[in-house]
């Protein structure tokens, strides 16, 4: 089997060849680009199985970065960035990014988290029994091989975790899961990382899927407990 290769887009090059060096002792193959320029040229090349991206870079920022890749190819991002500001990680992950993890880190959880993310994308994208068939819940129909979405009969346009979130939710309606549980089965981790990325790609979702997202019918928050997909019948937004 070959090895995954990892794109590292951070201009700290210390930083960068301790991200390389944990990885090539877990048995990756990995690639630093110091800039964002080339780090978008080597992304988009497609010869890559995750992207570890820096925010603050010279030449395009990680957010740019980000916005692009998502133009042109599906790959796993993990944003590694300095930035603790909740608005930072919010914008990175609504260009879709996948996951973060902030600076100072551990390497050890670097790489389980390079791991679980990987693990998570090929699963979804690999797995005959998710792609294949159609999957509907109320208004909301869902085709897992064509990775597409569509509420009231109308595509919508979805970043990668919103995706499988919504995916994981529409395939287990009416069932109260909460944010460890979800994190763990889309980011596929226990307890590594922030599960307030739960709660900002809800909020992406509602903003998405929902006719009011400040009230919503669809994904409801049950209070101490978690989150839950109501089916709503066709066109019953419409006429909200």
């Amino acid at each position: 089997m070959s090895k995954k290769t990892i794109l590292i887009i951070e201009d700290d090059i210390s930083i960068a060849e301790i991200e390389r060096d944990f990885l090539d002792i877990n048995g990756f193959a990995s690639f630093i680009a110091t800039n964002g320029t080339d780090g978008l040229r080597e992304a988009v090349s497609g010869k890559y199985d995750l992207i570890l991206l820096d925010l603050m870079l010279p030449g395009l920022d990680g957010y740019e970065i980000t916005r692009r890749i998502r133009d042109s190819i599906d790959i796993p991002i993990l944003m590694v960035t300095a930035k603790t500001e909740e608005f930072d990680k919010i914008r990175g992950l609504g260009l879709g990014a996948d996951d973060y993890i902030s600076k100072p880190f551990s390497p050890t959880e670097l790489v389980a988290r390079v791991k679980a993310n990987i693990a998570q994308y090929e699963r979804l994208t690999g797995d005959p029994s998710v792609q294949s068939g159609e999957i509907g819940a109320g208004n909301v129909r869902i085709n897992p091989k064509a990775r597409r979405v569509y509420v009231e009969g109308n595509e919508i346009d979805l970043k990668n975790k919103e995706y499988e979130l919504l995916l994981f939710l529409v395939s287990n309606p009416d069932t109260v899961f909460s944010k460890e549980v979800l994190y763990e089965r889309i980011w596929g981790m226990d307890a590594l990382g922030d599960i307030a990325t739960v709660a900002v790609h809800i909020n992406r979702l509602r903003e998405k899927i929902e006719s009011s997202p400040a009230n919503p019918l669809q994904i409801q928050t049950v209070w101490g407990a978690g989150y839950r997909f109501k089916p709503l019948p066709e066109r019953s937004q419409a006429r909200a």
